[in-house]
């Protein structure tokens, strides 16, 4: 699915199953998740059926540190990362909301609530690095971190729904939302009121009509603090390595 480095493993994976009475953790490298990735994706908002057992949704750990730490990476392969783990954080994002019992009816519509995470995770993460990089190195992470997430969109988006151009208007998503987004303060460097509003309601305009009227509402109370500490470790984390 996306073209990550093979040499970082930040990812645990918790499958919650009817067939067990207990939940069962294993560790995957990057090829094995980006595999069930595409697996989880297809079969829609990650709740699909396989053998005998029925799989509900999977839990999202994020482990962010490079496994072979004596190797400089340079911002691009962070870019590669942190896109990896912001789609694994919206995903985990539109099982929530689905899990509370607000509607998607196809997997272009959940594909849809992706990509609204995806924007708001973005500009998280720029924000977030606004002050540690150079304006080059800035420049350079957010563009690998959306060209990542754009390919990943690109063949997500060309199973579900056939050819097309794809990686395009998530680009102008990430565009028209953070100018949005960046008239939002940030006070003590976490999204304040008006920009949580404002991805509520974002999410809300593609979700289904079942109580849509709380989405917004869950978004700012319940997803967007429960986004923020795997993002910023994340980005902490893979950073960490002072890439070149």
């Amino acid at each position: 699915m996306l073209a990550c480095v093979t040499d970082c493993r930040y990812i645990e994976i918790t499958f919650v199953c009817h067939s067990h009475a207990g939940r069962v953790k294993e560790q995957h490298d990057i090829a094995a998740i980006a595999a069930m990735a595409a697996v989880a994706t297809l079969t829609g908002a990650l709740r699909f059926t396989h053998s005998t057992d029925h799989l509900q949704g999977i839990l999202v750990r994020v482990k962010s540190k490079w496994s072979n730490k004596g190797r400089e990476r340079s911002i691009f392969e962070v870019g590669g990362a942190a896109a990896f783990i912001l789609w694994r954080i919206a995903q985990q994002g539109l099982l929530n909301l689905e899990n509370e019992g607000f509607q998607t009816d196809t997997r272009s519509q959940r594909m849809d609530v992706i990509s609204e995470f995806l924007a708001f995770l973005l500009h998280l993460a720029d924000r977030n690095k606004s002050e540690s990089l150079d304006a080059n190195e800035r420049q350079e992470f957010i563009a690998s971190l959306a060209k990542h997430l754009a390919n990943t969109m690109q063949e997500n988006r060309a199973d579900v729904e056939g050819q097309g151009d794809y990686r395009g208007p998530l680009i102008e998503l990430i565009n028209e939302r953070g100018a949005n987004y960046a008239e939002c303060p940030m006070p003590d460097g976490e999204p304040g009121y008006a920009m949580k509003r404002y991805f509520g309601e974002c999410v809300t305009a593609v979700m289904g009509e079942k109580d849509n009227k709380w989405i917004t509402d869950q978004v700012m109370d319940v997803e967007v603090p429960e986004a923020l500490p795997p993002l910023n470790k994340a980005l902490r984390e893979l950073f960490s390595s002072d890439p070149v």
